[in-house]
């Protein structure tokens, strides 16, 4: 195995959790809509499940878990089964300029339904202008979905002043919690988000499995037809091994996250001096501070983001260069051009996230190759300046 630093586009499945799962794949495999003893074992493991995640994110009481496929499906199920009930009493919405691409591919699908979607600017480290958003709301406004965090360069947004604006006019709030949602506790019994969508393997449990919390008295169209299970919100006979392992882990973080976050911290803060003191032009994306314990997102001048992903795949070193999930087009990052970069800067990036198993000699190891890698790309770049190319080469020569 390659030294692993792209933990938020996915996670191995903690041990401790695939044992959990193990007996529901061939001992208690009984589906839990069926009426007999091997059911209601199932019935339990799936009502234990919910209460597990429920106590996760400190839910209040009388709030609803339902579980889906994905993240994905989950922001479906939020934005769209939202938009589909309330569409009498508006079809505008307010989803940030740096969501998800999956949001921002929801949004694009309701405006050729008819709904207006607004977008909230950010400023120079991805976090929103909260200030504006009370601006953006109207008579017509039911929906504002803003994530948690930025999934790419781990900037920590105003969830709070966000949930607090809503509530003020009556607009539901939802939020994509699976970029924080395995460093940064969740505590919804004191911050008014409506929906919010979970991730399984981004807290370390097996994937094909997420969840869509919804606070007390919040109502959704289904999006997916059929036996009415899930509490009529998502049909289809539940994967119990998945919400076993999904609630086992969810446990898990519950009970590590206070420790697991300052060392990844410490991880981190390491990784960033070390880049920004040792390779000339360099730069850190999204704030300083405010920003996921696991994630350092960088940008180097005058190289290709592409090209330095490559470069370090060659020294068994696996980052990424942008959201996994949009990383496959040319196209520069919408976050990062929202931020004010330019294309030719936005290209240039490299994010690094920490994980569970990362440990100080995978620090050490990238910190040792990147400025390597970063020397012989920009030697190679028609776009390095004479200056530092010149200084490239006097450090090669000693």
């Amino acid at each position: 195995m390659s030294n692993y630093l792209d933990y938020q586009a996915a996670k191995p499945v903690d041990k401790r959790v695939l044992d959990e799962m193990l007996p529901y794949f061939s001992e208690k495999y009984a589906n839990p809509s069926s009426l007999h003893a091997d059911g209601d074992v199932a019935t339990r493991a799936l009502d234990e499940s919910r209460e597990k995640i429920s106590f996760f994110l400190n839910a209040p009481e009388g709030s609803s878990i339902v579980f889906t496929s994905s993240a994905t499906e989950s922001n479906n199920l939020a934005i769209i089964g939202s938009a589909l009930r309330n569409k009498r009493k508006g079809t505008h919405i307010i989803i940030s300029e740096i969501e998800h691409i999956s949001i921002h591919n929801i949004a694009k699908y309701l405006e050729r339904e008819g709904f207006t979607i607004s977008k909230l600017p950010v400023d120079q480290y991805g976090i929103v202008k909260v200030e504006k958003l009370e601006k953006l709301i109207r008579d017509d406004t039911i929906l504002i979905s803003i994530s948690t965090a930025s999934n790419e360069v781990g900037s920590l947004q105003p969830v709070e002043e966000i949930s607090r604006i809503a509530q003020k006019h009556g607009v539901l709030y939802h939020a994509d919690a699976v970029a924080s949602e395995a460093t940064v506790p969740l505590d919804l019994t004191n911050t008014p988000i409506d929906m919010l969508t979970l991730s399984s393997n981004d807290i370390y449990g097996p994937r094909g499995v997420a969840a869509l919390y919804m606070k007390k008295g919040v109502r959704v169209n289904p999006l997916i037809i059929g036996g009415g299970q899930e509490m009529g919100m998502r049909s289809g006979s539940e994967n119990i091994p998945g919400i076993v392992g999904f609630a086992k882990a969810a446990e898990i973080a519950k009970s590590e996250i206070k420790q697991e976050g300052p060392r990844l911290s410490g991880l981190r803060d390491k990784l960033i001096k070390g880049v920004l003191e040792t390779i000339p032009k360099s730069h850190l994306n999204g704030h300083p501070e405010k920003r996921l314990p696991h994630n350092a997102h960088f940008r180097f001048d005058y190289i290709e983001g592409e090209s330095l992903i490559l470069g370090l795949k060659d020294q068994n070193i696996a980052c990424a260069t942008g959201s996994a999930c949009s990383s496959k087009t040319l196209e520069p990052s919408h976050t990062l051009i929202s931020m004010g970069l330019l294309h030719e800067e936005a290209h240039g990036s490299l994010v690094v996230t920490l994980g569970r198993f990362t440990q100080d000699s995978h620090i050490y190891e990238l910190l040792e190759s990147l400025p390597k890698v970063v020397k012989r790309l920009r030697l190679l770049s028609p776009l390095t300046p004479p200056d530092l190319l010149k200084q490239i080469k006097e450090e090669g020569e000693n």
